[in-house]
């Protein structure tokens, strides 16, 4: 299910949760910093947050997503609470939700965002 962003301060498209917006900013810095298509940041059920960028070598292709929830699990995560992708897409990859939703269930946040941080989107991953 794919809602318009629906928490976002009064004239913006900036979710009102901090902790979001952390997320957001995490993944729009993982983007820029590494000059990759997609920044991503997602956060466990203990509010450690996991960053990263979409990895394209020739033998491995991951969303930045799907980076930072293997991140996430390598590091002893046994759920997600939200996820942030910043992305030129206008809708979340299939990819990534299931990533998201495997770690997280299908309730988890998804948040989908533009280059410039406004977020485009507000999703479950259900």
């Amino acid at each position: 299910m794919i809602a318009r962003m629906n928490d976002a301060q009064p004239g913006t498209d900036t979710p009102q949760d901090p902790e979001d917006r952390k997320l957001l900013t995490l993944a729009r810095s993982a983007r820029a910093r590494n000059g990759v298509a997609e920044g991503a940041a997602v956060r466990d059920e203990t509010g450690r947050t996991y960053v990263a960028g979409s990895v394209g070598l020739p033998s491995l292709r991951l969303t930045a997503l799907q980076t930072a929830v293997a991140m996430a699990v390598a590091s002893g995560a046994r759920s997600l609470e939200a996820a942030a992708v910043v992305t030129t897409a206008d809708a979340p990859a299939d990819e990534d939700r299931a990533a998201v939703r495997d770690l997280g269930g299908p309730s988890t946040t998804l948040l989908l965002a533009g280059p410039d941080g406004t977020v485009r989107l507000a999703t479950t991953v259900g």
